[in-house]
């Protein structure tokens, strides 16, 4: 009886196991946007995650729509890719917060692959921009990844009260929070002027660590892969020590020195 429970308890830990890690993959499946900071009216760094193909298929481009809060985005050289503004003429002159008027803005960011992306692969592609002053503000990113074969719109957008998770393919989204303290006084005049090294290092990072959410899948896998291992060994153990106590109860004598 002991030996069966002993199974089952592994298969049913190694099940959730399985579940668990289906969970990480299917995750990681999106394409996704990580800022590395959210305050409003601030210099952030926006990195996109591309994950594997259509169906299987490589990328050949990718194509993200800049929502209407944003008038601009200064895209970080990728090697991988060739980058062009799509610019576009406003119904109406737009006024600024500092008085300025504009006529056109920044409407998309392309990214062309100089080689397909194997769908076995990931990329990042990093944006630069001015975030609104606007904060609880959601903004979303409606990206369209074009493959060798087939197409996927990362479009989807949740209806209120509707689960973002539930979407099969939601658009990238942020929230902005609000602005921190030292941009009220000034100091965040700074962000602006680091901007292009902080753009350098997060694109280096982010090519060569896959994103900000490939640490915690190589996390949950070394987590789960231990949780598994110690199962293994624990039901290993409880049989060698159930041997003892059976021998005993069928009368065998043991041998010496064991």
């Amino acid at each position: 009886m002991s030996f069966r429970r002993t199974l089952s308890v592994t298969a049913a830990a190694g099940g959730t196991a399985a579940l668990m890690l289906a969970g990480v993959t299917a995750a990681s499946a999106h394409v996704g946007v990580t800022p590395d900071k959210t305050d409003a009216n601030s210099y952030a760094l926006l990195t996109f995650g591309i994950p594997h193909g259509c169906d299987e298929s490589g990328t050949t481009k990718v194509t993200i729509t800049l929502p209407d809060e944003l008038n601009d985005a200064q895209p970080t050289v990728n090697p991988n890719w060739t980058v062009e503004k799509v610019v576009e003429q406003l119904p109406e002159p737009k006024k600024l917060a500092d008085g300025a008027t504009i006529t056109k803005r920044t409407s998309k960011i392309v990214y062309t692959a100089k080689t397909p992306l194997n769908p076995e692969l990931r990329d990042a592609l990093v944006l630069s921009v001015k975030l609104p002053d606007a904060a609880g503000k959601t903004l979303h990113f409606p990206t369209l990844q074009n493959c060798e074969q087939g197409q996927t719109d990362w479009s989807e957008i949740a209806k209120d009260g509707q689960d973002p998770h539930s979407l099969k393919a939601p658009a990238p989204s942020l929230t902005v929070t609000a602005a921190a303290a030292d941009a009220a006084d000034g100091h965040g005049s700074h962000a602006s002027a680091s901007t292009d090294t902080a753009a350098d290092t997060a694109q280096a990072s982010s090519v060569t660590g896959s994103g900000a959410d490939d640490g915690s899948q190589a996390r949950s896998w070394a987590g789960l892969v231990a949780g598994v291992g110690g199962l293994a060994l624990g039901g290993v153990a409880l049989m060698r020590s159930r041997k003892p106590a059976a021998a005993a109860a069928s009368g065998t004598p043991s041998e010496p020195g064991k």
